[in-house]
């Protein structure tokens, strides 16, 4: 399990000023904890996010104690791309919780490959409910048996890993090849046609002159 080092800031400290240190503000709460006001290494956050993402737990090293947290939701700088603000949610490992895991798409779709459509992507993660330490990074979607436009892969068809428990709704649509549209051509205009409109017209004119 990775571990982040933890410091208790207070509410009154100015975010930018945190943030020029090279800290991320955050804040922590959930199981056996006070709501508390923190800040952690934004290098270290950056390496330990890519590796837990937000469903995998960690440990919060915070005075002297380690607590068992999830990253529940990070604030990231539109125009930067960098995290600004951390909500740590610390839970019990004893018990289940439920939370948002992302879906990992494998294999080829047949339908797809014979060019009769493009994949769609319905979800993008499903809700799922364990103990913290049987929470997967991600739950994999084999997307080889949509061989024909016909076929969809429901949530239903996902296969869970061993203590993991579906909590999304089984007949949601995961994944599915969507037919492609034929655009439809115009047809060509008969140029001879309009010259021809265009002389009989010129002759009405000069015989009626």
């Amino acid at each position: 399990m990775k571990t982040l080092n933890a410091t208790k800031r207070s509410k009154g400290d100015m975010l930018a000023i945190v943030r020029s240190n090279g800290m991320i503000p955050a804040v922590l709460y959930g199981a056996k904890v006070d709501n508390t006001s923190i800040s952690v290494p934004s290098i270290d956050f950056i390496k330990v996010w890519k590796e837990a993402g937000e469903s995998s737990t960690l440990m919060l090293a915070l005075d002297g104690k380690n607590i068992d947290v999830l990253i529940h939701e990070v604030q990231v700088d539109p125009i930067k791309g960098f995290p600004k603000h951390v909500d740590f949610l610390a839970v019990d490992m004893n018990k289940p919780i439920e939370v948002a895991v992302p879906l990992e798409f494998v294999g080829v779709a047949g339908a797809e490959k014979a060019g009769l459509g493009s994949l769609v992507k319905v979800l993008h993660e499903v809700e799922i409910s364990a103990l913290p330490k049987d929470i997967p990074a991600h739950i994999t979607v084999d997307i080889s048996s949509l061989a024909t436009l016909e076929n969809q892969i429901h949530v239903s068809d996902i296969v869970l890993p061993q203590g993991v428990t579906m909590i999304s709704e089984v007949e949601e649509v995961v994944a599915l090849v969507a037919a492609v549209k034929e655009e439809v051509e115009s047809a060509p205009i008969d140029l001879s046609s309009i010259e021809v409109e265009k002389k009989g017209k010129k002759d009405e004119e000069a015989a009626a002159e």
